[in-house]
């Protein structure tokens, strides 16, 4: 027979808060223990049987991710505890916010950490207006089962969006491999290269399968259009078949996200424009699908609109 459980649903918000930013983000987590998946911690309560919360494998440091997609002030979180057996098992969870990915998130600010939550019961944890893209809760240590029967946050300022100018000058780059001193980050040091290209003023990788080239936005944009300059002294051709692609995903070393353009060819030494149509992400890749292939980039130039947070 299935069990039944009841989740408590928080229905106010304080005043200066706005809505539960749960009800737009994406849910993932270490692991999943059959059908408890990571979603079912956002539900808003809405799934009352057995197996209706989110629930990781027993393992070491469990986690569970949600991406508010935007940058918030987090004043606090709430989090239901699960009914039906093992409470405890929530005991020495902590609540993590930040904008970073490394470790997987577990490694943001600490907002606070669970000493304990009664089965069944909502808790809430202030976090003070601390800002950041993703809140993550672990349980560190061996043999470990994070169980969550829903997680809400609660806090202040909507994304807004505004004109920015070449958004690729304040991101990070690393490539595939690299050839000599052609490092990655030369393809955005706003200089075109073509005078030194021969010293190495272009980024490039070895030849290789599948080379590719990531520029990471540190935040989320709506991507109007990439303009890409090819090389000139040598290889022009070398570029062709080249995909951009636009998004949030690190899967594949972010190779896996939408394509914007395939590049047919762009002539030695010159800057084409590639329309992307307002796509959003935080990481943009250029990467060339074969064997034996070599990416060289003279510069990548990222335009559109930026996403900043209206804190009133």
């Amino acid at each position: 027979s299935l069990s039944v459980y009841r989740c408590a649903v928080i229905s106010t918000i304080p005043a200066g808060e706005s809505y539960n930013f749960t009800l737009v983000g994406a849910a993932i987590q270490s692991s999943t223990s059959e059908d408890w998946i990571a979603e079912k911690a956002i539900d808003r309560g809405l799934q009352q049987l057995y197996a209706g919360c989110s629930s990781t494998l027993s393992e070491t440091n469990p986690w569970w991710r949600l991406d508010l997609h935007h940058i918030y002030r987090v004043n606090r979180v709430v989090v239901t505890n699960r009914n039906d057996c093992c409470a405890e098992r929530i005991n020495g969870a902590e609540i993590r916010i930040g904008n970073s990915l490394e470790n997987n998130g577990s490694n943001n600010p600490i907002c606070a950490v669970i000493p304990a939550i009664p089965a069944g019961e909502s808790y809430s944890y202030s976090c003070g207006g601390m800002e950041g893209r993703y809140v993550n809760l672990i349980i560190p240590g061996d043999m470990k089962t994070l169980t969550l029967c829903e997680v809400k946050v609660y806090g202040e300022g909507k994304p807004k969006r505004s004109e920015t100018g070449n958004l690729a000058s304040n991101g990070s780059t690393t490539q595939s491999s690299t050839s000599g001193d052609w490092f990655a980050e030369r393809a955005i040091d706003g200089n075109r290269g073509l005078h030194e290209q021969y010293k190495g003023g272009c980024s490039s990788t070895l030849a290789e399968t599948n080379p590719w080239w990531r520029l990471d936005l540190n935040n989320v944009y709506s991507v109007s259009r990439v303009v890409v300059t090819n090389r000139i002294d040598c290889c022009v051709e070398k570029i062709n078949g080249a995909e951009i692609r636009i998004g949030n995903s690190l899967e594949n070393n972010g190779n896996n996200n939408p394509i914007c353009a395939v590049i047919p060819a762009i002539p030695a030494g010159e800057s084409y424009s590639f329309s992307c149509g307002g796509m959003e992400g935080r990481y943009v890749n250029l990467i060339i699908p074969g064997d034996m292939k070599t990416l060289t980039l003279c510069e990548v130039e990222v335009f559109g609109e930026g996403i900043s947070v209206a804190l009133d």
